[in-house]
């Protein structure tokens, strides 16, 4: 499964993680500097169930949570 994430206007520490709806981290796919740009992150969902998660993405003030179906 791949993300693709656009960051802002700044070099900054970003960070994308999984959750699942009880809010307990599942993975984290990214922790790490980013310069601006266009990136793509592919997620090994293989050991997951079929159901509703969360991800959040935070870059500096910016964060942004979205649901995401997984189906297999």
């Amino acid at each position: 499964m791949g993300l693709t994430i656009v960051f802002g206007k700044e070099k900054g520490k970003v960070e994308l993680k999984v959750f699942d709806m009880l809010g307990s981290e599942i993975a984290t796919l990214v922790n790490e500097e980013q310069n601006v740009g266009h990136y793509e992150v592919t997620f090994d969902a293989s050991a997951l169930s079929s159901r509703v998660y969360l991800y959040t993405i935070t870059s500096g003030s910016f964060m942004q949570t979205r649901k995401m179906l997984l189906m297999k």
